[in-house]
C-alpha cells in the first residue's frame, strides 16, 4: 500500500531538515509548541523520547491527515542532562567540563499517522569521547563554528566539532546530528511511504 498522506517534520532544527532532504521525499516542516523541560526522576532516553512524540502530538491538530516526524537529543554525562547552551559563555563552559569526557547522545525518533493515530518511536544511543581541550582550542572552535551553541552539549559533530571528537560509537551515524534515519526509513515503509 501507498500512501498519499503529506509528511511534516516537526522541527524548526535546520540540521535536521537538511538530514530528511537527504532522502528526497516531499515534506513540509512545523514547528512543535511543546514544553521542553526535563521532568524529575527521568532519565536521558525517556525525556529524549517524550519529547520527540509529544512534539509530534503538538501538531496532530494542525495536521489531522498527516504523517508527523518527531525527534529530539538529549546529552548525558557525569550523571546530569546536558541541554543546548545557546550561548558562548554557556558553550565555553559545558566544553571546559565535557574535555576528555565520554558522552551518551540519546536520538528520538517518531513517527505519527494522524488518520490512524500509529506511533512508531525509536531511540538511538550514541557514546562519544571527547578529546582533551585547551581553553584556547575551545575559543577557536565556537569562533569558527558559531551554530554550536545550537547543538546539545555544543558539540556539532557534522562539522568542525569533529576535531573535538576522539571516537564516536553508533549504530547510525545519522542519529548523532540529530534524526536516526535508519529507523525512520523503517517508520516511513511501513506506513506506505515509498523511500526508494
Amino acid at each position: 500500500m501507498k500512501t498519499t498522506l503529506p509528511l511534516i517534520l516537526g522541527s524548526s532544527s535546520v540540521f535536521r531538515q537538511a538530514q530528511l532532504q537527504r532522502l528526497g521525499l516531499p515534506f513540509q516542516t512545523a514547528s512543535p509548541d511543546y514544553d521542553e523541560t526535563p521532568q524529575p526522576d527521568e532519565t536521558a532516553e525517556q525525556t529524549a523520547l517524550r519529547l520527540a512524540v509529544g512534539k509530534a502530538r503538538s501538531l496532530a491538530s494542525k495536521f489531522p491527515q498527516a504523517l508527523i516526524i518527531g525527534a529530539d537529543q538529549v546529552a548525558w554525562c557525569n550523571g546530569r542532562q546536558l541541554g543546548k547552551p545557546m550561548n558562548v559563555a554557556k558553550a565555553q563552559q559545558m566544553l571546559a567540563e565535557l574535555s576528555g569526557q565520554q558522552i551518551e547522545f540519546y536520538s528520538a525518533v517518531c513517527l505519527l499517522n494522524t488518520v490512524s493515530d500509529g506511533l512508531h518511536t525509536h531511540v538511538d544511543k550514541t557514546v562519544v569521547t571527547m578529546r582533551r581541550l585547551m581553553p584556547e582550542q575551545i575559543r577557536q572552535y565556537l569562533a569558527r563554528e558559531p551554530d554550536a551553541v545550537y547543538c546539545a552539549g555544543a558539540a556539532k559533530s557534522e562539522g568542525l566539532g569533529a576535531a573535538l571528537l576522539e571516537r564516536i560509537d553508533s549504530s547510525d551515524p545519522n542519529a548523532l546530528i540529530g534524526l536516526p534515519i535508519f529507523r525512520l526509513v523503517d517508520f516511513l515503509m511501513l506506513e506506505g511511504v515509498a523511500v526508494l
